[in-house]
């Protein structure tokens, strides 16, 4: 199959885009600006648009489909075209599907940890022979791609995104999959740029729950107040089952989960992780494995790119790299490195960079999450907010939302360069976290230049 991609820098895009060419389809793609790692990624393959920019004559009978990205506008010059001559246009997601219809499909959705227990679900499923397709949303350690489509595998595991599919499908991404088994990890208001009251993007949870296929299983965080309320009077046809937190203790910095009087050393912490362990242990019970050989798996577990990813660490010290940003995340993950090293100081960095955490209306949904945080820092830059066409935010508003001294707020990359290196790393973490690109700063390169990490 001829088959272009329309904005395929993306994440998901260009990974989707290797795939189906690993498949022998015939892949061409276009985009106005091209970021790492997409760009060498595609170089590699062969796939790196030649020119930047759109071109309609790309756009023939030729073709057999157009995947659009969600960077794309709706007036995109090339989409524009394909409509016009009637060449099927899919978003990514339904395309997904379309490739999956006669699969067993996973779907991990929530508005937290879903990469997390999608990736531990993967790599339980490898480290026990079993063979699967995926899509997810970060590089995993072990995996080429974040996709993979074969003929061969008769399961297939989604990560499940809330987002839009894409400018011209406007319901969020986790509708397409329609799966046999589910998990969500809980509902915490986000994306307000497409969703701008909690009471609408919690709908797209129920709507989700009502896409699972009949007498298909779901699986959900028994602490979540949300998901309580939704699934209280459930009267479907889906087998339910709600999971907590598995139970742990630390013995010399090692976390150990016990289960059934056993004992299992697993590398992730943290009680956000031992929740995403849990659900994901379910779903693997429903796929055939058991829970030991689930539990077994998990002490080689890395985990994903940028979740609570060691950057650079002495026998009394850690750097942290992590994605989080929406409040339940930056709460979480800070929790669990002060739980997890209780005598040493945190230093807690978060930037904010998206729609969301921009939006003064949605500020205050920050407020005490950096309460365990000893130094709490939050740095944004105000350039983002006139590029996103947001209204101009104060270091007064900003601290005010978080509840955290107003000294505490950085607006520029040289003054987070400064309160960085002012970092005392003796008996101290620091945890950095971005969806961005910390006003440029390369974090791994700062922390290799530190003297004082290994």
């Amino acid at each position: 199959m001829r088959i272009h991609f329309i904005a395929i820098g993306g994440s998901a895009m260009h990974n989707l885009a290797i795939a189906l060419k690993e498949n022998n389809e015939i892949i061409t793609g276009s985009d106005d600006e091209v970021f790492e790692p997409s760009r060498s990624r595609l170089l590699k393959h062969g796939l790196l648009p030649v020119q930047q920019g759109w071109n309609p004559d790309c756009i023939t009978h030729e073709l057999d489909a157009v995947i659009l990205g969600m960077h794309a506008r709706k007036d995109n010059p090339e989409l524009l075209r394909a409509l016009e001559i009637g060449v099927k246009v899919y978003s990514y997601p339904e395309y997904l599907f379309e490739q999956c219809q006669h699969k067993k499909r996973v779907v991990i959705a929530g508005s937290h940890g879903k990469t997390t227990v999608t990736s531990m679900v993967m790599h339980a499923l490898r480290h026990n022979k079993v063979d699967f397709d995926y899509m997810v949303g970060a590089q995993l350690e072990g995996f080429d791609t974040m996709v993979r489509l074969s003929k061969s595998a008769k399961v297939v595991v989604f990560e499940g995104d809330e987002y839009l599919s894409s400018p011209i499908d406007l319901r969020p991404k986790f509708l397409w999959y329609k799966p046999h088994l589910a998990l969500i990890t809980g509902i915490a208001w986000d994306h307000v740029n497409v969703f701008p009251t909690i009471e609408q993007y919690n709908e797209q949870f129920q709507m989700f729950v009502d896409s699972i296929s009949e007498n298909g299983y779901l699986t959900w965080f028994s602490n979540d107040v949300t998901l309580k309320e939704m699934m209280r009077d459930y009267k479907g046809t889906l087998t339910t089952e709600a999971y907590g937190t598995l139970v742990t203790k630390v013995v010399d910095g090692q976390t150990q989960v016990l289960h059934h009087q056993q004992t299992y050393e697993v590398p992730v912490f943290g009680s956000h992780n031992m929740q995403n362990m849990a659900g994901a242990m379910n779903i693997c019970r429903e796929l055939g494995l058991s829970e030991q050989q689930f539990l077994a798996s998990m002490k080689t577990f890395k985990g994903a790119s940028r979740r609570l990813q060691v950057l650079g660490q002495n026998d009394h010290s850690c750097v942290f790299y992590d994605f989080a940003h929406a409040p339940s995340k930056l709460k979480a993950t800070i929790e669990a490195v002060k739980e997890q090293y209780p005598d040493r100081e945190l230093v807690a960095c978060i930037e904010l960079h998206t729609f969301s955490s921009l939006n003064k209306n949605f500020l205050p949904q920050y407020r005490n999450t950096m309460e365990r945080a000893d130094y709490p820092i939050v740095f944004f830059d105000p350039s983002v907010l006139a590029h996103k066409q947001l209204p101009v935010l104060s270091t007064e508003e900003v601290a005010e939302a978080f509840n955290i001294p107003v000294k505490a707020i950085l607006t520029t990359t040289a003054e987070l360069l400064l309160a960085l290196n002012s970092v005392a790393l003796d008996h101290a973490n620091l945890l950095v976290m971005t969806s961005g690109n910390l006003g440029g700063i390369n974090i791994k390169e700062w922390v290799d230049k530190r003297p004082d990490l290994s």
